[in-house]
C-alpha cells in the first residue's frame, strides 16, 4: 500500500512540476507583439486610470497575444491596485512577466519635448501640450499667475526669457508646475558662470541678452549674421541711440502678420516701441533661439550702427558705418522691391 501511495505521490508530483513549467514557460514566453510590424509600442497611462482602461489601450491596438494571461498575472501581482500613470515603451518578444513588472514598477520611458520659434508663452503652452500629459490650460494658467512668475525671479514680461528652445526630457505625466520648473532648472545650468561673465562684459543681464535675442532673432533667419546684426543694436545702446528696431513695432502693435513697419506704426503707444523709448523694451518680443543668444553673447565688434534688406532678396543685410551709405543701400533695394 505505502508503494502505491508512493507512486501516486511521485506521479502527482510530476504532474505539478509539469504544469508549473508550461504555466512559467507562458509567464516568461513572448506575449508583446507592436502592431503594423513595429518593434516597440508606447502604452501612455494617463492619471487616474485603472486597469480596465489600462488593458482596454492593450486590447484595442492588439499588443498583448495572451490577456487572459496578462490579467492572471496581473490580478496576482496586484498590479490592479496599483496601476501607476506614464508612458511605458513595450518591446516586441517582451514577457507577461516583465511587462507586468514594469507597470506595477512605474518604470515609464522619458518623451522628447521639443519647441522653437515660440512667439509668446501662451503659444508655447499648446505645443507643449502635444508631447506631455499636461493640457494647454494648465501651463499657460501657470505662467500667467503672477505669484508662480515671480517665484521663479521673472515677470510677466520676461518670462518667456526662461524659456530655452531645444529638446528635452519629460516623463509624460509631467503637470505643469512640473514642467515649468524643470525648465527653470535648465534655465539656470544654462546661464552658467562663463555665460553671466559674458553677458557682463557686453553690459548685459542674462534677461537682458534674451531680449535683445528676440529682436535678432525676427530680424533675420540667416544664422551666419546674428553676431553682426546683435553688434549693430549693441553699438547703439553704448552710444545712446534709440533702438529703432521695426520687429519691436510688430510686437507693439500686435499684428504679427505686419509685413511692412510703416512711419504710423512708430506713433503707436508702447513701452515696446523702440523709436520712442531708449534702451532695451521690457520683455522678449518672442522666445529666443539658442543660436540668437550665442550671437549675442559673441557679438561681432565693428563699426555698423545700420543695416537693411539686401537688394538681391536673399534674406541677408547690408551694414553701414553713415546714415548717408545706409540710405543708399535702402534706396538699392526700393528700386529693386
Amino acid at each position: 500500500m505505502k508503494k502505491v501511495l508512493s507512486a501516486i505521490l511521485a506521479f502527482l508530483g510530476v504532474v505539478a512540476m509539469i504544469v508549473i513549467a508550461i504555466f512559467y514557460s507562458r509567464l516568461t514566453t513572448s506575449a508583446v507583439l507592436p502592431p503594423n510590424g513595429e518593434n516597440t509600442f508606447s502604452l501612455y497611462i494617463p492619471t487616474g486610470a485603472d486597469f480596465e482602461q489600462v488593458k482596454d489601450s492593450l486590447y484595442q491596438n492588439n499588443v498583448i497575444t495572451k490577456p487572459k494571461t496578462f490579467e492572471f498575472w496581473a490580478k496576482l501581482r496586484k498590479y490592479p491596485d496599483h496601476v501607476k500613470p506614464g508612458h511605458y515603451l513595450l518591446k516586441k518578444g517582451m514577457s507577461v512577466e516583465k511587462l507586468c513588472e514594469m507597470l506595477k514598477g512605474g518604470l515609464q520611458t522619458p518623451v522628447k519635448v521639443t519647441f522653437n520659434n515660440m512667439r509668446d508663452v501662451n503659444m508655447l503652452a499648446g505645443r507643449v501640450s502635444e508631447q506631455i500629459e499636461a493640457d494647454s490650460a494648465s501651463i499657460a494658467l501657470y505662467l500667467n499667475d503672477i505669484q508662480n512668475i515671480s517665484e521663479l525671479g521673472f515677470t510677466r514680461q520676461t518670462i518667456p526669457a526662461m524659456f530655452l528652445p531645444n529638446t528635452y526630457e519629460f516623463y509624460w505625466n509631467s503637470n505643469a508646475e512640473q514642467f515649468v520648473k524643470k525648465m527653470k532648472k535648465e534655465y539656470d545650468n544654462y546661464w552658467n558662470e562663463e555665460r553671466r561673465n559674458k553677458a557682463m562684459a557686453i553690459g548685459l543681464t542674462p534677461v537682458q541678452v534674451s531680449i535683445l535675442a528676440s529682436i535678432v532673432d525676427k530680424e533675420t533667419n540667416k544664422t551666419d549674421e546674428m553676431a553682426r546684426i546683435a553688434g549693430v543694436y549693441l553699438n547703439r545702446l553704448k552710444s545712446g541711440w534709440l533702438l529703432q528696431a521695426d520687429p519691436t513695432l510688430v510686437f507693439a502693435v500686435g499684428d504679427f502678420g505686419l509685413k511692412r513697419v510703416l512711419n504710423v506704426h512708430k506713433e503707436v503707444e508702447s513701452p515696446y516701441n523702440t523709436y520712442k523709448y531708449p534702451g532695451l523694451p521690457p520683455g522678449p518680443i518672442c522666445i529666443p533661439s539658442l543660436a540668437s543668444i550665442n550671437a549675442v553673447l559673441n557679438a561681432e565688434k565693428h563699426n555698423y550702427y545700420y543695416f537693411c534688406a539686401k537688394d538681391d532678396f536673399s534674406g541677408y543685410h547690408v551694414f553701414a558705418k553713415t546714415l548717408s551709405e545706409h540710405n543708399r543701400n535702402a534706396e538699392k533695394y526700393r528700386r529693386n522691391l
